[in-house]
């Protein structure tokens, strides 16, 4: 059954091997988002455009949050290393991806999807003082990386992904 972001929050939260998984499956995805945004700079983008540049202060911003997250686990006593699941999201949307737009607009929607899920940490005020802190470090950037791809991408291309990225939401147990 989907739920929604906070649904998902407030169940994550309360179960501490949830909350482990999860923060892993961040620090995983940091990671992998960061070198995922320069291949896709180096395929689709020009250098030396804004485009470019603005993909190039991004991977450094993901690289920079698996780092504060990969700190995170640390200081909870938990190894950063663990086996990648299988994916369910990028499956479903990957294949979207033909050119810059495309791209940035797969980057649009699974930065607001992600954004849904910060925003609720960074606001509860119930959620562990540690977590809650990281994720209000990431979110003005995290906001700035949505904004940044929708831009990049243009009306038409957010629409032509958007169907993509519901069945992607689905996959993960998230409502549409």
């Amino acid at each position: 059954m989907p739920r929604t972001s906070h649904e998902w929050w407030e169940a994550t939260k309360r179960d501490r091997n949830a909350l482990r998984d999860w923060l892993l499956d961040q620090h995983r995805g940091e990671r992998t988002a960061a070198s995922r945004i320069e291949a896709f700079r180096d395929r689709f983008a020009t250098p030396e455009t804004r485009a470019w540049r603005v993909l190039t202060v991004i991977a450094k911003q993901e690289a920079r949050h698996a780092g504060w997250v990969g700190e995170l686990l640390a200081s909870r006593g938990i190894a950063a290393e663990a086996p990648d699941p299988d994916a369910r999201y990028w499956p479903r949307v990957l294949p979207q991806i033909h050119d810059l737009a495309s791209g940035a607009a797969v980057g649009a929607h699974a930065e607001r999807m992600r954004l849904e899920r910060i925003e609720e940490i960074a606001a509860d005020d119930a959620a562990p003082a540690d977590v809650r802190e990281v994720f209000r470090r990431i979110l003005p950037q995290e906001r700035f990386h949505e904004r940044a791809f929708r831009e990049i991408a243009g009306k038409s291309a957010l629409s032509e992904s958007s169907a993509a990225h519901e069945l992607g939401r689905l996959a993960l147990g998230l409502e549409p």
